[in-house]
């Protein structure tokens, strides 16, 4: 049985690309197949990016992702419109998930050569290298960090969320989060710190 139509018309795909992925959401829930493809073109890449960040593994991240997105389908016939932002939503999700992979693992091995960074194919090999380098250094110094600043951080830093939309997701206050992100921010400057030049930092 397929679950989404495999050809639908011009003029319903222009219709869902405009719509916000509350109205996406709702319209997969009538069976709008089209909505779906829409809606986990916009989500889950940035799921899967968290995840990544938070858990350091490639595939563990993957798992996450798709599990995150299953539970989105199957809440939409109940969702409540209003009540929050789908990706908010999806975020907490994701985040709980994230909670639940490393509370089985209970401190085993991340491997960190899983988490891939696509190259620009516009930059020199120099260039490539020296970013992959900083993409590493980067997950390897969130991964030194207690589980809540990690999560505080990728979402306000990396994912640029608003302190009250991570609230939301965490289900803190606006102050705890700023005291996380800011713990977290001289966390990673401190281990960071005696790389800027092998990893091509400036001051200024």
């Amino acid at each position: 049985m397929r679950v989404f139509d495999p050809a639908p018309s011009p003029r319903g795909e222009a219709r869902v690309i405009e719509a916000s992925d509350e109205a996406l959401l709702i319209l997969f829930a009538n069976g709008d197949g089209g909505a779906a493809r829409e809606l986990t073109r916009r989500l889950a890449p940035r799921v899967l990016g968290v995840a990544t960040r938070v858990l350091g593994n490639r595939a563990e991240a993957e798992d996450v992702t798709q599990d995150a997105m299953l539970r989105l389908w199957k809440i939409a016939p109940d969702w409540r419109s209003g009540e929050a932002q789908v990706s908010t939503w999806l975020y907490r999700v994701t985040m709980n998930l994230c909670i639940d992979v490393k509370r089985k693992a209970r401190g085993g091995h991340v491997d960190l050569d899983a988490v891939p960074e696509p190259p620009d194919p516009a930059a020199g090999a120099a260039e490539t290298l020296q970013e992959s380098a900083r993409q590493d250094a980067l997950q390897q110094a969130l991964m030194t960090l207690p589980e809540r600043q990690r999560q505080a951080v990728i979402l306000r830093h990396i994912e640029e969320l608003t302190n009250p939309e991570i609230a939301g997701i965490m289900e803190i206050t606006v102050e705890a989060v700023e005291s996380l992100t800011a713990r977290g921010k001289r966390s990673l400057a401190k281990a960071l710190a005696g790389r800027k030049d092998e990893l091509g930092y400036q001051d200024g």
